[in-house]
């Protein structure tokens, strides 16, 4: 189902002079047994709840009820959150939903609504996305953590004066459904006061890593997706982190090269890169979760550090267009992942232009697409990217799914999840606090009441 190879990380694939060496690959798992244990350790006390996310039963029963009585009954489905409480769902969406979803007439998407994701508080954005939808025939998923996110609560306040205009206050409850904690913040108190549906995000699981959770798992239900499957990737790629061999632990293993390429070749730089349009949401995704769980100033012990990779989303092809000639000519600084999927090759084959014989004959300047299709157009370009690469002696790795189906995808969201989780001890930081972005929310709370300029 998922693949790693991580050949193009060392120098004996690449130009003998960049990469790792190849002694790091051993003293990686000499290590690992430490790292493994420290895992198990964490997880025991309460940390990495994620890695809980591969058995819920229950919850999947619950979302699949919940979603099924409404089917047909909302035209829209407005979720409101931001970061982790909506990267999520735009990945899934991206991913498992047809190109264009909310374009297609209703018929076309079997009853199930149009998604429309306010993740920012742009007043522009807010107010074009509400004079759009009907609020009479719009369900609201409001999201957050820990139920007091600024800018949701913002959202929330608006959106709910705009549906009580449209169906009063006596309807609100049928059109605003709630996930958050079980027992904190405001929209839990919020739940109370106004009997709204709730569902809750387990408190030992943090927003970035809750799309696994209610958090994104309600709104794939509510738009038809295949909420089992998901968890049933999860719990795929749970089993493989109960190696203790690296070789066969590939989040472990992945982390751990990530980490060595910073430390030890000044890699800072790890992009994702898919040569597929259905993952752009999942790689923007992956950028908070690697991004806000390892940039950190403090190690476990304390001491100031000033630690974490830099990730950098990207998209083949498309930015090899872009973002490629810094890779293959810039500075040694970065190492990147590609995600290659293999059930696309034989789509949509590309015809001669002009004429079967001309085309036959090599007359055509076109002659070498014509016979193929643009699936294995798109990947030859991948393969060509990483050859060139390879030969510029940057170091790159390949992620290969054998489809992008919700099982599949759930092991990819699950895999990098669990990277990261290991990535915190390779590292020494706890991947689970965000004390930066906590100031910033201090801050802003001041602003908005009068307490700074």
């Amino acid at each position: 189902m998922l693949t790693l190879d991580d050949t193009n990380m060392f120098r004996p694939a690449l130009d003998e002079v960049h990469g790792l060496a190849p002694a790091v690959r051993a003293m990686l798992s000499e290590r690992f047994p430490d790292v493994q244990a420290t895992v198990r350790g964490f997880h025991a006390a309460g940390e990495y709840g994620f890695m809980a996310l591969g058995d819920q039963d229950t919850l999947v029963a619950e979302l699949e009820a919940f979603a099924v009585a409404r089917h047909r009954t909302f035209d829209h489905l407005l979720i409101l959150g931001i970061g982790g409480s909506a990267l999520g769902m735009r990945a899934l969406l991206t991913a498992l939903r047809p190109a264009a979803w909310n374009e297609w007439p209703a018929d076309r998407r079997d009853g199930w609504p149009t998604v429309t994701i306010l993740e920012n508080v742009d007043p522009m954005t807010v107010a074009a996305t509400l004079d759009r939808l009907d609020p009479r025939r719009t369900l609201v998923n409001v999201i957050s953590k820990s139920g007091g996110t600024a800018e949701t609560l913002a959202q929330y306040l608006i959106v709910r004066a705009w549906l009580e205009q449209a169906v009063g206050s006596a309807a609100l409850r049928d059109h605003v459904v709630v996930t958050t904690d079980p027992e904190r913040g405001a929209l839990r108190a919020l739940v109370r006061e106004e009997g709204f549906t709730s569902f809750e995000v387990p408190p030992t699981v943090g927003g970035r890593f809750s799309v696994l959770t209610a958090v994104g798992l309600l709104p794939a239900a509510l738009v038809g997706l295949d909420i089992r499957e998901l968890v049933a990737g999860a719990a795929d790629a749970l089993r493989m982190a109960e190696s203790d061999s690296l070789e066969e632990n590939l989040p472990a293993r992945w982390a751990g090269l990530q980490w060595q390429a910073q430390l030890s070749r000044a890699a800072n730089i790890h992009v994702l890169m898919p040569y597929s349009d259905r993952l752009r949401d999942t790689a923007e995704w992956f950028r908070q979760l690697w991004a806000e769980s390892l940039g950190k100033q403090h190690d476990r012990g304390g001491a100031e550090v000033f630690r974490g990779p830099t990730p950098l989303a990207a998209i083949g092809a498309t930015d090899q267009h872009s973002q490629v000639q810094l890779f293959m000519e810039g500075p040694f600084d970065k190492a990147i992942t590609f995600i290659r999927t293999a059930d696309t090759m034989q789509m949509v084959p590309i015809p001669a232009a002009n004429g079967e014989q001309r085309a036959a004959s090599g007359d055509d300047p076109l002659h070498y697409l014509p016979g193929h299709t643009l699936g294995q157009l798109l990947d030859a370009e991948f393969l060509a990217t990483r050859e060139a690469l390879r030969q510029k002696g940057r170091m790159n790795m390949t992620l290969t799914l054998d489809a992008v189906g919700p099982r599949q995808l759930g092991h990819l969201l699950m895999f990098f999840q669990l990277a990261t989780g290991y990535a915190g001890v390779w590292y020494d930081v706890n991947p689970f606090d965000q004390p930066g972005v906590e100031l910033g929310k201090d801050l802003t709370r001041a602003a908005m009441r009068g307490g700074a300029a």
